[in-house]
């Protein structure tokens, strides 16, 4: 059963397993077919050149006194038998200086005619005997030869050249059996190589099967399942921390969502409710009037001013709704480089009418060049300054305005000595509608949305706003601004 489900899983085609066997198992068809023909052609030659050496070393092993009498025509016997008996199976030629050929055929051979070779092959055959000179080719009335050229000289001179012609089927047989030989173990490599090779594929691919198993187990709700990453193979382990990385990737990104929806619920509760005061006051003050109150000055005077205050509250709040929409959808800065003390100079008498009784102390260095959208830098620092005057003592209050150089642009500092923020709230601070307040009383005033404009407007040119505070003590607004364009 368990070699019926490996082999179910190898027969897959469009498996990894069945891939990497089926391409290594091709790749070593394909090495073992050219090692078979190359070895093929190899020993061809090299069994050849060994039968014409052997058989050059056998016509050298004739005496030169039996190559001469045949030479000369004395074909008896025992010259015949001599020379046959060192090169049976052969047609043999003698070709002497003159250019005379006497041709001698071994009656058990089945070679054919001696064939005819060129005059130059005889002459280079006498000019080096020890040169191994042979020919493998097919005469018209035989078929293939191997033919061999041996020159032989007497005591005193040169007998001629010896010709011995063998037919190669012999050779052929034996290099057909070579090659189906090698076939045969080649097919049975092939054969154990797959039976070996199926177990070390399924070992190499454990961590890759343990990585699916563990991607099954992963949907949206468990998106804290991470892979192993060290698994003793570089691939899968570069796998897995692409793979992990991109979970984390997906868990912030749904931890994102889940947070957006929700300050989405809180934006919309916030807004309703802040939007359902003024609205119920003006209600209230309607139906008073509604009752009789319209005809009496007084009480028509004080209801008039209240519903007027509320719709100005109700209006500032729109305002600042569309402004924080505006910016989130399609923000508009003209940022040019200037000197931020100027703008605060300018707005000095502002700053102290807001302020009132409280104190009210500006330090400026200049220069104090910065890369900014002068309106909008002017309603941070106004939301700035507005919330340190809501939050401090309205004759014991001070509120410090700094402008500095700092590294790589501007800082603006706003320091008050009020009642400070604690640990908690400090985090939240800038969300929308987010009070440190919670009990709606408004005792400081505000709906929530100042901060929350403060930090996009100094986002959308590309600083830093960031609070520290002290319970007790006061707090402090720290505006970092470049001094160049970062974004393009």
């Amino acid at each position: 059963m368990k070699l019926k489900n490996i082999f179910k899983e190898i027969v897959v085609p469009n498996s990894l397993r069945f891939q990497l066997l089926s391409r290594t198992l091709m790749i070593m068809a394909i090495l073992l077919t050219v090692i078979g023909f190359s070895q093929f052609f190899f020993m061809q030659r090299f069994i050849y050149e060994n039968k014409a050496s052997s058989i050059q070393s056998q016509v050298l092993a004739v005496p030169a006194e039996a190559w001469e009498q045949i030479s000369g025509g004395n074909l008896h016997s025992d010259s015949l038998n001599h020379a046959f008996y060192f090169l049976p199976d052969s047609t043999i030629a003698v070709i002497d200086p003159n250019g005379t050929s006497t041709v001698i055929t071994n009656s058990a051979a089945n070679v054919g005619a001696a064939p005819q070779l060129d005059v130059r092959d005889y002459i280079s055959a006498l000019q080096d005997k020890r040169k191994l000179n042979y020919q493998v080719m097919t005469p018209k009335e035989g078929g293939e030869q191997l033919v061999v050229l041996q020159a032989v000289e007497s005591r005193d001179h040169w007998l001629g050249v010896i010709q011995v012609s063998v037919g190669t089927d012999s050779l052929k047989h034996m290099l057909m059996k070579q090659l189906l030989t090698f076939l045969m173990l080649a097919l049975i490599a092939l054969m154990g190589g797959v039976l070996a090779f199926i177990p070390v594929l399924r070992k190499i691919l454990v961590p890759l099967s343990n990585m699916v198993d563990k991607v099954e187990k992963i949907d949206a709700g468990n998106l804290a399942e991470r892979l192993p990453v060290d698994q003793g193979q570089v691939e899968v382990n570069r796998l897995a921390i692409s793979f992990n990385g991109m979970l984390e990737r997906l868990e912030t990104s749904f931890e994102a969502e889940k947070e957006a929806k929700e300050q989405m619920r809180r934006f919309v509760a916030d807004a309703s409710h802040e939007l359902r005061t003024p609205l119920t006051s003006i209600h209230g003050f309607i139906e008073v009037l509604l009752r009789g109150a319209m005809n009496q000055p007084d009480k028509l005077y004080r209801s008039l001013k209240s519903m007027y205050a509320e719709s100005e509250r109700m209006k500032k709040l729109i305002e600042d709704l569309l402004l924080l929409a505006k910016l989130d959808r399609s923000p508009h800065l003209e940022r040019v480089e200037r000197d931020l003390d100027p703008l605060v100079v300018e707005m000095e008498t502002q700053l102290r009418l807001l302020a009132g009784n409280r104190k009210v102390n500006l330090n400026l260095n200049s220069p104090s060049k910065g890369w900014f959208d002068e309106d909008k830098i002017k309603q941070v620092i106004l939301n700035l300054f507005n919330n340190a005057v809501q939050h401090t003592d309205p004759e014991n209050g001070e509120i410090k305005l700094s402008v500095g150089p700092a590294e790589g642009g501007i800082e603006l500092t706003v320091r008050d000595n009020g009642q400070g923020i604690t640990e908690e709230h400090l985090t939240h601070l800038f969300e929308r509608f987010y009070r440190v307040d919670s009990s709606r009383t408004r005792k400081y005033g505000g709906s929530g949305l100042g901060l929350a404009i403060t930090q996009s407007l100094v986002e959308l040119h590309d600083g830093k706003i960031q609070v520290e505070s002290t319970v007790g003590e006061g707090s402090v607004f720290r505006v970092w601004l470049p001094n160049k364009p970062l974004k393009f």
